[in-house]
C-alpha cells in the first residue's frame, strides 16, 4: 500500500519561501557541523561521530511524525535504499569534513556540482543521452570547481577536494533517487533512508566514539532536526511549483553560508572564492533550465 500524502497544489508564492528555508537550515547544519569539528564547542569532534548525529536525530524526528501520521507502507526496494543511503552516508561525511578546512560558501558552492556529476553517472549507469547543451553546463561548472580548488597557488586545497569528492558520491545518489521516483512515495524514502543510514552511522562511528558534552548533544540535535526539517521543506517546496522555477532558490545556501561564516568564525569569501562559486552557480542552473526544457518537451 501507498503511504496516504495530503495532496498539494501548485502555489509559487508559498514554494519560494520554502526552498530559501531549507537552503537556511541546510548551510546551518554545515555551520554547526563545522563549528562541532573545529572544537568550537569543546573538543574537536571526529566527522563519523558528527554524521552519527546527523542520521540519529533526523531519525527520531521522522519518525516521530510518522507515529502521529500513522502511515501505510508499499513494497521497499532495500536494495536501492542500500545503495542510496551509504552514498549519502559518505556523501555528508565527507562535507563535514571538507567544512572544517574550508570557507563554508566554498563547500557549499561545490556541492552544487552535484547535478553535473549525477549527469554524468546517469549516462554510464542508466544509458541517457546528453546533448551539447548539458555537457556545456557540466564544463562550467567544472571550471568553477577548478577555480575554488585554486591548483595555481602552490597547493591544491585539500578541503575543496574533500567537498568534490562528497559532491561526486552524492551525484551517485542522485541518480539512485532517481530509480527510486515513482516506485516510494517521498516520505517512505525519507523514513527507510534515514532509518538505514542511522545503522549505518552507528557502526562508523563506534571505531572512533568519543562521549559529548550536553552541548555537543544539543548540536548534533540541532543538526539531526534542521536537516529533517530542511528535506520536508524542501519537498513540500518542489511538490508546489515546478522545479525549474524552484530550484534556483536553492543557490540563496551560498549566502547564508557565507553569512553564518562570517558572523560565527569572521571568515569573508575573497574575490576568487566568489568567482568559482558565481561560475557553478551558472553552469548549474544552465543545467537545471536545460532538464526542464527536456522535461517539457518529453512530456
Amino acid at each position: 500500500m501507498q503511504i496516504t500524502e495530503p495532496s498539494t497544489e501548485q502555489n509559487h508564492k508559498l514554494a519560494i519561501p520554502l526552498m530559501i528555508v531549507a537552503t537556511a537550515l541546510i548551510a546551518a547544519t554545515s555551520l554547526i557541523a563545522k563549528m562541532i569539528g573545529k572544537g568550537v564547542l569543546g573538543e574537536p569532534f571526529h566527522p563519523l561521530v558528527i554524521t552519527f548525529g546527523r542520521f540519529a536525530f533526523a531519525t527520531i524526528a521522522l519518525w516521530s511524525v510518522a507515529a502521529f501520521l500513522r502511515p501505510t507502507f508499499r513494497s521497499i526496494h532495500w536494495r536501492l535504499h542500500l545503495g542510496r543511503t551509504t552514498s549519502g552516508w559518505i556523501g555528508v561525511t565527507l562535507m563535514f569534513t571538507a567544512v572544517a578546512y574550508i570557507p563554508l560558501a566554498d563547500a557549499t558552492a561545490i556541492s552544487f556540482l552535484n547535478p553535473v556529476f549525477a549527469m554524468v553517472f546517469a549516462i554510464l549507469l542508466l544509458g541517457e543521452r546528453v546533448g551539447r547543451w548539458r555537457w556545456a553546463a557540466a564544463a562550467i561548472s567544472l571550471c568553477g570547481a577548478m577555480i575554488l580548488l585554486r591548483p595555481g597557488m602552490g597547493v591544491l586545497e585539500m578541503g575543496a577536494l574533500i567537498a568534490l569528492g562528497s559532491a561526486m558520491v552524492l551525484g551517485f545518489e542522485v541518480v539512485l533517487i532517481k530509480k527510486l521516483a515513482g516506485r516510494e512515495a517521498p516520505f517512505q524514502v525519507l523514513l527507510v533512508n534515514n532509518g538505514i543510514g542511522l545503522v549505518i552511522a552507528s557502526l562508523a562511528a563506534a571505531l572512533v566514539w568519543t562521549t559529548p558534552t550536553w552541548q555537543q548533544w544539543l548540536a548534533l540535535a540541532a543538526i539531526g532536526c534542521l536537516m529533517a526539517a530542511a528535506q520536508a521543506c524542501y519537498l513540500n517546496a518542489v511538490a508546489r511549483a515546478d522545479a525549474s522555477f524552484v530550484v534556483p532558490f536553492s543557490y540563496t545556501a551560498l549566502l547564508f553560508a557565507a553569512l553564518y561564516d562570517s558572523l560565527v568564525f569572521g571568515v569573508v569569501p575573497d574575490a576568487l572564492s566568489w568567482t568559482g562559486a558565481c561560475v557553478i552557480v551558472a553552469g548549474a542552473a544552465l543545467l537545471a533550465w536545460r532538464e526542464a526544457r527536456a522535461r517539457k518537451l518529453r512530456a
